[in-house]
């Protein structure tokens, strides 16, 4: 005889049905939950964005003229990426805590350090097109992220103002180098006097249209060149997924300032590993040194693992294999593992790259 279910059994097997359907909703669609969640919900046409920032004010500033102690006698002007997530607006505050928190610990120590022996330091706050606009392709998005630029162009003026003569280097990272991209087109490479001046250019894990490029600031094709770009975005070697999916989704800037579609054409690759282009395959004997330096102080040099990893520029990326330590895992919650990586992979060859164009540019205006 069978037996029959109460109705508190039912009600209970009813309810984890649905908490299971819901987990498996949930695991499935997590990420397509969580972008939602960062959508500001308005129109960038309608927003009323954060008030700008006064450059001539230190508190606009996350670094001003930082100087290591071993820093050279150049100027360098470091345009930070996404920290800000988003969900209360299209471009974030110059002064948020937790945004700053991440380029604290984040961004400055594995990004700008490399670039510490080369001089001093200066890296503007600006209203940063948020996390969100990194995830979606909506116009709102695009412009949320081209109001961002003129707050660098303001920045740099300051600051170029306050280093007249020194030889200059300019850094960005993802949207800081979206940003930089078109600040070296629009503003660098038309001035010749400014660009007597420029040791070289780092567009740090940034789609950049190659036919872009203005002849008078070309891609780097040896070490042994000053006034330069290097420039690329990196994949992993096999992960041909993620690689299609960065290209479709491209964006870079056209005449009038607005990011429009790849849509097919080449992007840079500069290999950091050797400084130049060419899509031969780089050894990983050649690789300088990999270093996680999250966390780490100001001026303090990190420890490196060199003969990491393999690299080659292929299909307009940099392909490179991935180390196995765990230093280098992908940590943080969702929106974290969206943002520049923890670590950086090209430390001690960006360390190297810069300090060979430094010395020849060096040795250049001594003659």
């Amino acid at each position: 005889m069978k037996r029959r279910l109460t109705f508190r059994q039912v009600a209970g097997w009813t309810l984890l049905s649905l908490l299971l359907l819901v987990a498996s909703a949930v695991a499935v669609w997590r990420g397509d939950i969580l972008r939602a969640g960062l959508d500001p919900q308005i129109p960038f046409q309608t927003y009323d964005p954060p008030p700008a920032p006064d450059y001539s004010q230190a508190d606009a500033w996350a670094l001003w003229d930082a100087r290591g102690p071993q820093a050279g006698n150049a100027a360098v002007f470091f345009v930070h990426s996404t920290t800000f997530d988003g969900g209360s607006g299209w471009n974030g505050p110059v002064r948020d805590p937790k945004a700053d928190a991440y380029l604290d610990r984040v961004v400055l120590p594995n990004y700008a350090a490399p670039f510490e022996r080369a001089g001093v330091i200066s890296v503007p706050r600006y209203r940063q097109a948020s996390l969100y606009t990194r995830l979606t392709l909506r116009d709102d998005a695009r412009d949320a992220r081209a109001f961002a630029y003129d707050d660098v162009r303001k920045a740099f003026e300051t600051w170029i103002a306050r280093h007249p003569g020194q030889p200059v280097v300019l850094v960005g990272v993802e949207q800081g180098a979206e940003l930089l991209d078109r600040l070296l087109r629009e503003r660098v490479a038309p001035d010749a006097a400014l660009r007597q001046r420029l040791v070289a250019v780092y567009l740090i894990d940034a789609i950049v249209a190659a036919d872009r490029l203005r002849p008078e600031t070309p891609a780097c094709r040896a070490r042994t060149e000053v006034g330069c770009v290097v420039g690329w975005s990196q994949v992993g070697v096999g992960n041909e997924g993620a690689a299609a999916r960065r290209l479709r989704r491209a964006l870079v800037w056209d005449d009038r300032g607005r990011l429009v579609d790849l849509a097919g054409r080449a992007a840079l690759c500069v290999n950091p590993v050797t400084g130049s282009v060419g899509e031969e395959i780089v050894p990983a004997r050649r690789h300088l040194g990999a270093t996680n330096a999250t966390a780490l102080e100001w001026g303090v040099r990190p420890a490196f693992m060199d003969r990491l990893v393999e690299t080659q520029c292929r299909g307009g990326l940099l392909r490179h294999t991935e180390p196995k330590t765990e230093s280098f895992r992908e940590v943080g919650n969702w929106a974290d593992r969206r943002k520049a990586r923890p670590y950086n992979l090209f430390y001690a060859d960006l360390e190297a790259d810069i300090q060979a164009r430094l010395s020849v540019w060096l040795s250049r205006a001594r003659n």
